[in-house]
């Protein structure tokens, strides 16, 4: 195998590694934010688990936030959230679950 290949193999597996955590952080992400919107839906413990795991899957609906943030934003309508307090949050807990991504927990 030339230093070419070797190096081209390379760039592939770092690529590939780098997806691999972008996906895992978006999912986070997406489990903390249902985590956070459970508390302001007033659930706990059960139900605060499944609400946030009905956000993480709700994000396969679409590709982009778009999907994520209409269902926390129709959920949390009654509760005086507003679409931006969601995006600013999505934004607070992007940079979190990156970094937990990133240190492997």
């Amino acid at each position: 195998m030339s230093s070419f290949e070797k190096r081209e193999e390379g760039f592939e597996k770092k690529f590939a590694l780098d997806e691999e955590q972008r996906f895992k952080a978006f999912a986070r992400r997406n489990k903390l934010l249902g985590l956070w919107a459970a508390e302001k839906l007033g659930l706990s413990g059960d139900g605060a688990a499944a609400y946030a795991k009905d956000v993480v899957t709700a994000d396969f609906e679409e590709s982009g936030d778009g999907d994520v943030l209409r269902k926390v934003t129709r959920d949390l309508a009654d509760k005086g959230v507003s679409e931006q307090d969601i995006r600013v949050k999505m934004d607070e807990l992007m940079a979190e679950a990156a970094a937990q991504v990133k240190a492997g927990t």
